[in-house]
């Protein structure tokens, strides 16, 4: 394996300028010399100062990464051989058509079919993504949405990562696009009126959307129709769908702990909407109707959630058909003409139930006999449904395609992942720890390993610990890369997520986000004094607000990684959630605190907020990226926090920062180039542990 070599005398670190900047909050003054690396003119980035310094941290990194251009092809390659290139979707039943979609060899995007679902028709070709994203360096299909009679199709596109999408429409049979389009959109397009209109919602200047419109097809936008406008909580966001019958449109606002429903007939949008109960902060639920009965899944009474019912006439009149449950975290329902499906976790494993409408108490979870995985319903468009179908994985296992047979309960095969270049799950082991963090809590950890590794190796951990979001411990090709070569790879489920109920979540929040800090380092720490690694021979990696974990971990136990890498990490924490004219900033207040409000959140926020706590001491070696156009997270978090790093750190680890300049939250788009950005990463991992022994199958 190549290793370091020194820089070109020309080329040095990128050295960021300090211009003098500060700002006062609650009679504390907060110094912030990088501020000036934030364009004014945002979100257009022409500010030439700060295109030079990005273009001069790309080139360092360029620079610093090109000795490893060799390993970086080899990763990509055994990364790309594993993957399936004309590869396709099982097929589905919606209406009369049966629906799929297919990557074709050496396509970054996929082609999507239609076909009838009975006979001998032939395969219509719907949108071809690939032919979307020619010309442009950065493609995303957002919606794509087949009207109820099959006959059109609404999509909306991004081609430069801003997530502001453009829809369009389309004549499936003609392949004729109509005149109309939206520009903006950042939402689903739902057909209301017999398929004659949509209901769509547009990102504001900061990317929010609070408008529910309808577009009457062949009509001026001019004259569209504002269903709902979200007027009364600047944070919160509108959206729309359908209930499970189709006769009815769902309009949602809310935020991270809020929310309220409103319904109107999809025949006929433009009625008066039916509040369902008016938002009272900290109560979330949502609602699906049936042959005009309401379904409220819903906190108002227990943390994990129960389920309601309601007549249409007194939506407001509760009543409790699943208790809330300390034991079983009730995070969903689906509703179907014959039965109903309830999905959730019990001790952090998903579970599908299905239940009669005749007796609440007959109850059918659908059983796995892995001991760690991850199942959820996938794809089940119809509301007579005598098959359900769903995925399925585990960290051996991988993704695996079923259909549920209703009536028996048979679980049948569609279709499992291939892995062309060859897998062989024998040789590999999971398991399901559990680790004491320091305050006692046990912490569940999934871990992956092969079976012939030796003890005390290197291990990477992986965590995110925010939103709610669990994550799953499911099945990766490319992390085989790093598994192959001897490491471990645990997912440590930290609270902060909902993996262990909504309490999880809460314990990871406003006052108690420390908690989620902490789980990570004790769970590294109990993973040393189990055998699994050794203190320093640990990388890490998360992204976004797992980014954000990232930087506080790395000021407060750098001697414990081996090597850190932090995708668009949110590390400028009180800076940004003080600026209310951010996307995301008043949405995100319930989550992180308001410190413009609160001194006691300031402070808290200022005590762990990764760049504010950067200081002058050694620091392990980092791998940092951004996107220029990425809304989310603004390219100047990752690029204010590597500027103070090196000016502070007192090591001579590797300190890299990849911008992409044409790319938003996601990096790039396509399948083959996202693979290659992951490749550089894992290249940067074996690079800093000195890892180089690649074991392959046996």
């Amino acid at each position: 394996m190549s290793t370091s070599r020194p820089a070109p005398q020309e080329l040095n670190p990128p050295k960021a300028e300090k211009r003098e900047h500060s700002y006062t909050h609650h009679g504390i003054t907060i110094a912030d010399p990088y501020a000036w690396l934030r364009d004014p003119g945002y979100p257009e980035v022409k500010d030439k100062d700060v295109l030079a310094h990005l273009e001069a941290e790309n080139a360092w990194f360029e620079a610093r990464m090109e000795p490893h251009k060799e390993l970086v092809e080899t990763l990509f390659k055994e990364m790309k051989a594993r993957i399936k290139e004309d590869d396709s979707t099982v097929p589905q039943r919606r209406g009369n058509w049966l629906y799929w979609s297919e990557f074709e060899e050496g396509a970054e995007y996929r082609k999507y079919y239609r076909k009838p679902a009975e006979g001998d028709g032939e395969a219509q070709l719907i949108l071809d993504e690939n032919e979307l994203a020619a010309g442009h360096e950065y493609f995303r299909l957002g919606t794509f949405s087949v009207s109820d009679n099959g006959k059109l199709l609404a999509y909306s596109v991004d081609t430069n990562g801003s997530e502001r999408f453009t829809a369009r429409f389309k004549i499936i049979e003609s392949g004729e696009h109509l005149p109309d389009e939206i520009p903006g959109t950042l939402s689903d397009l739902v057909w209301v009126k017999a398929d004659t209109a949509v209901v769509y919602g547009l990102a504001d200047e900061n990317w929010r959307v609070h408008d529910a419109t309808l577009h009457v097809l062949g009509t001026p936008l001019s004259e569209d129709v504002e269903l709902y406008r979200e007027t009364e909580d600047e944070g919160f966001r509108v959206g729309a769908g359908l209930s499970a019958q189709e006769d009815w449109l769902v309009i949602a606002t809310g935020d991270n702990e809020t929310s309220e429903v409103r319904l109107v007939p999809a025949n006929d949008p433009t009625a008066a909407p039916i509040l369902v109960k008016p938002r009272k902060k900290g109560v979330e639920y949502d609602v699906d109707l049936r042959d005009g009965t309401l379904w409220i899944h819903t906190n108002d009474e227990h943390v994990n959630f129960r389920l309601a019912t309601a007549p249409l006439e007194r939506p407001g009149e509760w009543t409790t058909l699943i208790e809330g449950s300390d034991e079983f975290y009730l995070d969903g329902f689906e509703l179907y003409r014959d039965f109903y499906v309830t999905e959730g976790r019990i001790k952090g494993l998903d579970q599908i139930q299905l239940r009669s409408y005749a007796d609440p108490n007959l109850v059918k979870p659908i059983a796995f006999a892995e001991a760690s995985f991850t199942t959820g319903l996938t794809n089940n468009p119809e509301y007579h449904q005598d098959k359900l179908r769903l995925s399925y994985q585990s960290m051996v296992t991988p993704d695996s395609v079923y259909d549920y047979h209703v009536a028996t309960g048979e679980l049948e095969l569609l279709k499992q992942q291939e892995i062309p270049s060859g897998y062989d799950a024998s040789l590999y082991v999971t398991e399901r720890l559990e680790i004491e963090a320091r305050d006692g809590t046990m912490v569940p950890v999934s871990v992956v390993m092969r079976k012939d590794r030796e003890p005390g190796g290197p291990l990477h951990l992986y965590a995110y610990g925010a939103y709610g979001y669990a994550v799953p411990p499911g099945f990766s090709t490319t992390r085989l890369s790093l598994v192959d070569r001897g490491f471990a790879y645990a997912i440590a489920h930290i609270r902060g997520g909902d993996d262990l109920g909504r309490k999880w979540y809460l314990a990871g929040k406003l006052a108690e986000r420390t908690n989620t800090f902490n789980d990570f380092v004790d769970v590294a720490k109990g993973l040393v004094a189990k055998g699994y690694t050794q203190k320093g021979r640990i990388s890490i990696s998360g992204g976004s607000a797992g980014g954000e974990l990232m930087g506080v971990v790395a000021n407060t136990d750098p001697d414990l990684w081996g090597a850190v890498v932090a995708h668009v990490p949110f590390v400028d924490v009180l800076s940004t959630m003080l600026d209310g004219d951010l996307p995301l900033t008043p949405g995100e207040w319930p989550e992180w605190g308001n410190p413009i409000v609160s001194k006691q959140a300031f402070a808290q926020i200022l005590a762990y907020s990764p760049y504010d706590q950067v200081v002058a001491q050694d620091y392990p070696p980092m791998l940092v990226t951004a996107g220029l156009n990425d809304p989310r997270v603004t390219y100047w978090e990752p690029a204010k926090w590597v500027a103070k790093l090196r000016e502070l750190k007192t090591d001579g680890n590797e300190l890299l920062l990849k911008t992409n300049m044409g790319a938003g939250h996601g990096g790039k788009s396509g399948r083959f180039e996202s693979i290659r950005e992951t490749a550089e990463e894992v290249a940067f991992v074996l690079w800093q542990l000195g890892v180089t022994e690649h074991r392959g199958e046996r």
